[in-house]
């Protein structure tokens, strides 16, 4: 489970002449990751593809055109056709000829539509103004522009200028056209020089511009049904060939990559030789295939079984993994089912190394706990588990695991929500009408998420710091177990120097030692801070609800003893740059499990907002408000706020009361979803996985099996 799959190194021999039956069967049983070779063997060369190669990657060229032209796409294909034994290539040929009149035609279309929509464009501003195209232009004294600019600024720009014996303006939707008479050798841009006067060319037509432009339009209208028709024609053959094209698609990837495939081989004149990696567990099953397939003409051996703590020790800039030497077994992670849609979250960051501990399992155990702790609401709990389930129904890998992610976030949402007797931000046993049946489903009401009482607040505080203590020991375990490969010595220095300051820490903590110092071996040990009265003695939370009061005085002193000991083990191991670190190791990283409380009260406070603006809120005698709810006795309560329900007028309260209701809480749903989702997955992502985990393995491809499948689960 914290270990992939074992994997191990084979490698697989034979003669030229049972090269494509081997082949064949690697590729039908999909369960060697192929090595590619580099060159590094003597006598041996790269193989070469085999006959046939080069005109099966044409056709899969020429479909893969036809799909982009028809903008296929395999999600919106209902089933794929098989390829039958007819005449595939002259199939393809005839639906390409098909496919590319019609492009070509649209293509004419779409090209003509252009012009005539840029020659209405260009139209327009004349048809607003109304003077004939042709008397823009012919004449031997008179000067012609036509901008788009303001009347008034031409005007001003013109009324005085010398060079101007005359002019006359016409104007349309800020469209100003200027006849001008001017002086020998003057011109009227100059004139203009000083106007914002955005220039616009008459057409070279003749007649009324109202309507050349309607004739422009129609040609327009013409054109884009011309243009829906070829869009419906590529349409009908879309659906038409699509099962075709996306099968033969299919069937020639896989046949290209079985006639490529002797290109990572190495080969002499007569014999080859393929090596890479299988599943330990699965290494008969491949001797038992090729031999059933082949005989004595091959000879397949178990090169290694690699141990976890082999590999990895390598600098990143080492050589190439990818070559035929390469020491990198590929990944497959091996959790149960129940946690493999955690996988996801996982290598969002990184997929495991193959001597790294994978930490699926704790993702698992940790982030549905931890999200349900700060949400703990029975309806938003069955709300995500639905939108979980809703998520199943999706093709894609990557989103049904999120739907189960959704779907056991749910669940201990529901659970932590009745422990805390929560259903949409209300107190099950509040709600009277409800009361026949408490014993069997409500009623634990053994928590109480602090909103109203400091006590319990101050326990999430407390709860969380434990959570993160233990979240981060966790980490530093599994920190050592990874760097063992490096050596104890590091390995220790490394984590169990955390380890002591961490755990140290919090013991004197959580011990009853004060600030004036206790006595241990006849030294006066001073403590370095004062604590909280919530923490520790007889007062404390931990009393109130657990009777716990602290750890005695002589444990706090070996706590910081501890503390004292992982720091100087720090500098050994790390130096001056872990020494620097240590606060936040020690405090930074545990305080910010924190929070998860924040997330607790800020999501409940919401909630209880909803509710007190739907029910109304009554301050009962001891301080303590209550929603007022069908049937609930609120006599001699004072009201904080009346409830939109109980106002008047009923027919506009009620349902102003139901929208409040119903997108209050959608909107505190979706916010549980971003902060409780963002914040645990933060503190696994840094506060834990950053304690022991480097990432960076190589994906198992096995070939033969279906890239599109390999590339979506990685």
């Amino acid at each position: 489970m914290l270990r992939p799959e074992r994997m191990s190194k084979v490698s697989v021999t034979g003669a030229k002449s049972v090269m494509p039956t081997v082949i064949e069967t690697l590729h039908d049983i999909e369960l060697v990751h192929l090595e590619e070779y580099d060159g590094s063997w003597e006598g041996f060369d790269p193989g070469r593809s085999l006959a046939g190669a080069d005109e099966l990657s044409e056709q899969l060229v020429t479909v893969r055109s036809i799909e982009s032209i028809l903008d296929l796409d395999p999600a919106d294909v209902e089933g794929v056709q098989g390829v039958s034994d007819e005449d595939v290539a002259a199939r393809i040929e005839e639906i390409r000829g098909r496919v590319n009149e019609l492009d070509d035609r649209r293509a004419e279309i779409r090209a003509e539509l252009h012009a005539v929509e840029e020659e209405i464009e260009a139209v327009e501003p004349f048809a607003a103004l109304g003077i004939d195209l042709e008397l823009y232009r012919g004449y031997d004294s008179i000067e012609v522009v036509v901008g788009a600019t303001d009347e008034s600024a031409v005007h001003a720009a013109l009324e005085d200028v010398a060079a101007i014996r005359g002019y006359e303006l016409f104007s349309a939707d800020q469209v100003v056209a200027v006849f001008a008479a001017t002086a020998p050798g003057e011109t009227l841009n100059e004139a203009l020089v000083g106007v914002d006067f955005d220039a616009i060319d008459p057409p070279d037509e003749e007649g009324d511009p109202e309507a050349y432009l309607a004739e422009l339009r129609q040609r327009k209208s013409v054109l884009e049904t011309r243009l829906e028709g070829v869009e419906s024609d590529l349409e009908e053959l879309r659906v038409e060939v699509a099962p075709f094209l996306l099968g033969v698609e299919r069937e020639l990837t896989q046949e290209v990559r079985q006639k490529e495939v002797p290109l990572v081989f190495a080969t002499t004149k007569r014999s080859f030789v393929a090596e890479g990696w299988v599943p330990t567990s699965r290494f008969e099953e491949l001797d038992r295939a090729l031999t059933d397939a082949v005989g004595d003409s091959v000879v397949i051996e178990e090169l290694e079984q690699v141990d976890y703590d082999d590999h990895g020790h390598h600098d990143e800039e080492e050589e190439d993994n990818t070559s035929m030497h390469g020491d990198n077994p590929p990944v497959v992670q091996d959790n149960p089912k129940t946690a493999q849609p955690f996988e996801l979250m996982v290598n969002l960051v990184s997929r495991p190394r193959y001597n790294e501990l994978d930490p699926t399992l704790i993702v698992f155990l940790t982030f549905p706990l931890a999200f349900g702790f700060m949400i703990g609401d029975i309806g938003y709990g069955i709300l995500y588990g639905l939108m979980g389930v809703a998520m199943l129904r999706f093709k894609s890998d990557a989103i049904q695991a999120l739907g189960w992610i959704a779907i056991w976030v749910g669940v201990f949402t529901a659970l932590f929500g009745w422990l805390y007797d929560d259903i949409f931000g209300v107190h099950m046993t509040d709600m009277a009408l409800l009361e026949p049946i408490y014993p069997y489903f409500f009623g634990a009401g053994v928590l109480d998420k602090g909103l109203q009482t400091t006590e319990w607040a101050q326990l999430w505080l407390i709860v969380a710091i434990l959570f993160g203590i233990l979240h981060l020991n966790i980490g530093f375990i599994m920190g050592f177990i990874n760097d063992r490969s490096h050596g104890l010595r590091e390995a220790f220095v490394e984590n169990v120097s955390w380890i002591l300051a961490l755990n140290g820490f919090f013991l004197w903590v959580f011990s009853t030692s004060e600030v004036g110092g206790f006595e241990i071996a006849g030294a006066d040990i001073t403590a370095p801070g004062a604590k909280p009265e919530f923490l520790v003695g007889y007062e404390s939370v931990l009393a109130a609800f657990v009777g716990f009061a602290g750890f005695p005085g002589e444990v706090g002193a070996v706590g910081l003893a501890a503390v004292l000991v992982g720091i100087v083990l720090v500098g050994v191991g790390e130096g001056v740059e872990g020494l620097v670190e240590s606060p936040a190791y020690i405090l930074g990283h545990s305080l910010s499990y924190l929070r998860m409380t924040a997330v607790l009260l800020a999501k409940g406070g919401m909630a209880f907002v909803v509710n007190v603006l739907v029910f109304g809120g009554y301050l009962r005698g001891d301080g303590y408000i209550i929603f007022r709810l069908p049937g609930t006795d609120v006599g001699g309560m004072e009201a904080n706020f009346e409830g939109l329900i109980w106002m008047d007028p009923l027919f506009v309260t009620i349902p102003a009361a139901i929208l409040v209701f119903i997108f209050g809480h959608i909107l505190v749903l979706l916010l549980g979803i971003t902060a409780a989702g963002i914040q645990m997955t933060r503190l696994e992502w840094v506060e834990f996985f950053q304690k022991f985990y480097q990432g960076g393995g190589d994906v198992y491809e096995p070939y033969g099996a279906d890239p599109e499948r390999q590339g979506e689960s990685a």
